[in-house]
């Protein structure tokens, strides 16, 4: 039987339509109203490393915002990554987890605040990955460094999301896994996917779709401000991106997000797995990973 969706479902989007989830109200509606228009009828605004009084301002704004264009919520991705594994976030504002500023976030965001992505080998992690799920704010493991033991901890502690698999975290080596294999085992965790044709081969999401079944699988955009939009010179957070063929890269080659819709993203997994299971992953999958 045909799975149905009410539409697409973005767990993880920075922007897009010229525009980055943040500070700005204005910007925040037309990143949202873009993916809107191209299939999306919910989303997670998701938030890059800031500065601990720029996140709080951005935080404070999207909650009054969350119901707006689809906004369902908001995604921490940082400020609690690994340096080793930063990805397009500015190092010099990664920190170790502190739960008083972890407090002053979920109180900011009034509940609005629906997933954190931690990477657990920093200290204070796993306490912090118990605050949040005690809060009933759904933990992520990502940007990491972590060893196979360090990542069994977090999913012990309550993680229930792979941000994004496979990018910008430790690969896989065969004396010491890291964090794939021990997110890939828990039946519990959700994997999100950038299946955009850059991020991650046709090969890799067959994989993993035969190493978990179609329903743990949720493939995200992580898309940036220039999702919609010509190639040229963007910024990501504080950092400067350049996009070229649609590919969007830092200056020292690191990917920096995607450019594309969710649309896309179904497109890709209908012409490897088909229509009913892409509509599960762009939809149906992502809403009960992160509770909306």
């Amino acid at each position: 039987m045909p799975v149905t969706a009410s539409g697409f479902f973005d767990m993880h989007v920075h922007g897009g339509g010229g525009a980055s989830f943040g500070r700005d109200a204005e910007a925040n509606l037309v990143a949202a109203t873009w993916h809107r228009s191209h299939g999306t009828d919910g989303l997670l605004a998701s938030l890059v490393t800031l500065a601990p009084d720029d996140m709080l301002s951005a935080v404070r704004v999207l909650a009054e915002m969350t119901g707006a264009e689809g906004i369902a919520g908001i995604h921490l991705e940082g400020p609690w990554l690994s340096p080793q594994y930063a990805g397009a976030h500015d190092p010099r504002l990664l920190r170790e987890p502190d739960r008083d500023e972890l407090e002053r976030l979920l109180d900011a965001g009034c509940g609005h605040i629906k997933m954190v992505t931690i990477a657990p080998e920093l200290p204070g992690a796993i306490s912090a990955i118990e605050m949040l799920s005690g809060r009933g704010v759904v933990a992520a493991v990502g940007h990491t460094n972590a060893t196979y033991e360090q990542t069994q901890q977090a999913i012990s502690a309550g993680a229930t999301v792979a941000t994004h698999l496979f990018n910008a975290m430790r690969p896989i080596h065969h004396r010491e896994p890291g964090p794939i294999p021990a997110l890939l085992e828990s039946p519990d965790v959700t994997i999100e996917l950038i299946a955009d044709g850059v991020h991650i081969h046709p090969a890799i999401y067959r994989t993993v779709l035969a190493a978990v079944g179609p329903d743990r699988i949720a493939l995200v955009t992580d898309a940036m401000c220039a999702a919609g939009m010509p190639d040229g010179a963007y910024q990501l957070g504080n950092l400067p991106v350049t996009v070229a063929g649609g590919e969007a890269r830092l200056p020292n080659g690191t990917i920096a997000g995607s450019t594309a819709s969710m649309a896309d993203l179904h497109r890709f997994a209908a012409t490897q797995a088909g229509t009913d299971i892409a509509t599960r992953q762009t939809s149906v999958n992502p809403r009960r990973a992160v509770g909306c």
